[in-house]
């Protein structure tokens, strides 16, 4: 194909991609918000929230994963000959998710008795654990939110969401403010003002979701089927068959990226910090990607209901031209301001320092991110994630965490090294990931 005859498809893909893009860059800000915040209380609060957040984020996007299986199939549904029920999907998938969620802040929770057995100092420690019980009783209702965003993004709808997000985001930067620093009258909470700020605002996220289903007739009428479908065993097992590895794929790549942050935290508390002033960052071009990559898994799984599979291909190259082109801007940015980049977070030169090195790495692995990322969302879209969650675990675990340490500590790297292990896990996984849709789609 022409590159002018992937015009219309960019379109296409872009309609779904921006609201989803907006979404996670308004998630994002509020992250970037907080480090901003809490940057400016002190090094050791900024460590403490990093070393919480890193941990609390294996838990939250296992969740995220889980909730993520019900796109798929509902696009699938709603473009096939035999259309289902999407109401009863609705219904299935919130039971899934309710459960899932309420087992993962169990888990999470206990977390709490290893923290201090992961080699951070005791004033880190100290700071970190009620910041991070605070972020895992927000957990529920924040899986709850996915639920409804999941079902209404298989259906084709992706505005409702990035609303609600953004409304909410701007609420909890207002909170922080208030919480953080104390104002308007409250007491001064500091790191853990933050934490109450993420709660109340994921608590009002699915109440709103609520709230326009019920006063929008288009939508009241999934409310009603789903109030009069049964439970259904054959869902429940489909979702969880296409959610849990999906969950467990996340799990494995941020496992990796959290991992690499203890390292960090082995090396100082200033490379700890640094890390999470660069992973912000590249957390904020990430979300572009990761949009690109949800309007990719929605519009492969339409063209797979209909049995298209020219638009299936157009739609998944469409979607690797703008990542590559965006995140390969994203890294010549970040080379360029690398030394002012991290003065929005952070006045300490030894964290600066750390941040600067760490993003020139990251400015490669920018491409790969946006690459494997996208491939994800496509096989997604066709409902294949065990293979992919196979590979995830070679490509994170078995390549990168090694390459990390050896790089790190080992070549004498320090905190460099630790990011070129990052490097390392992410383009094995484009590569594989490659592979493996190439081989589907030849099928």
């Amino acid at each position: 194909m022409r590159l002018a005859d992937y015009i219309p498809v960019y379109r296409k893909n872009l309609t779904l991609a921006v609201p989803v893009i907006f979404s996670q860059i308004g998630q994002v800000t509020v992250n970037i918000a907080d480090n901003i915040m809490v940057g400016h209380l002190g090094t050791t609060e900024l460590a403490a929230a990093s070393f919480a957040i890193n941990i609390f984020h294996i838990g939250m996007l296992f969740g995220l994963g889980v909730t993520l299986g019900l796109t798929p199939l509902v696009g699938q549904s709603l473009n096939s000959k035999s259309k289902n029920n999407l109401g009863s999907w609705f219904r299935n998938g919130m039971l899934v998710n309710f459960v899932a969620s309420l087992l993962l802040c169990a888990v999470m929770t206990s977390v709490v008795l290893f923290m201090p057995l992961m080699g951070q100092s005791d004033e880190v420690v100290s700071r970190a654990i009620p910041f991070y019980l605070l972020h895992v009783a927000s957990l529920i209702p924040l899986l709850m939110f996915f639920s409804f965003k999941q079902f209404f993004e298989g259906i084709g709808n992706t505005r409702i969401a990035m609303v609600i997000t953004i409304v909410i985001n701007l609420v909890n930067i207002i909170l922080n403010y208030v919480l953080i620093y104390g104002k308007f009258g409250f007491p001064a909470l500091g790191l853990n003002g933050s934490g109450f700020a993420s709660l109340t605002a994921r608590l009002i996220m699915p109440v709103i979701f609520t709230v326009v289903m019920l006063k929008r007739p288009a939508f009241r009428v999934y409310l009603s089927e789903a109030f009069h479908s049964a439970f259904d065993k054959l869902k429940i097992k489909r979702i969880v068959s296409i959610g849990l590895p999906i969950g467990i794929q996340m799990v494995i790549e941020i496992l990796a990226f959290s991992l690499g942050a203890i390292m960090l935290g082995w090396i100082s508390k200033e490379s700890l910090a640094g890390h999470q002033v660069a992973i912000s960052m590249a957390a904020m071009t990430y979300m572009i990607s990761f949009g690109l990559a949800s309007g990719t898994t929605i519009r492969v799984s339409h063209a797979f209901g209909e049995n298209n599979q020219l638009e299936v291909r157009r739609s998944i190259f469409a979607s690797l031209h703008l990542a590559i082109a965006f995140m390969s801007t994203m890294g010549i940015l970040f080379i360029l301001l690398r030394n002012h980049l991290p003065l929005l977070f952070t006045s300490d030169p030894a964290v600066i320092k750390v941040a600067a090195g760490l993003l020139v790495v990251g400015a490669f692995f920018q491409i790969f991110d946006g690459i494997q990322v996208v491939l994800l969302g496509a096989l997604r879209g066709i409902a294949d994630v065990r293979i992919p969650m196979i590979m995830a675990f070679f490509s994170y675990i078995v390549v990168s965490l090694p390459v990390s340490y050896l790089f790190a500590f080992v070549f004498k790297l320090g905190y460099s090294g630790v990011w070129m292990g990052f490097v390392g896990g992410l383009s094995t996984a484009a590569v594989l990931f490659g592979i493996r849709l190439k081989k589907q789609l030849k099928r």
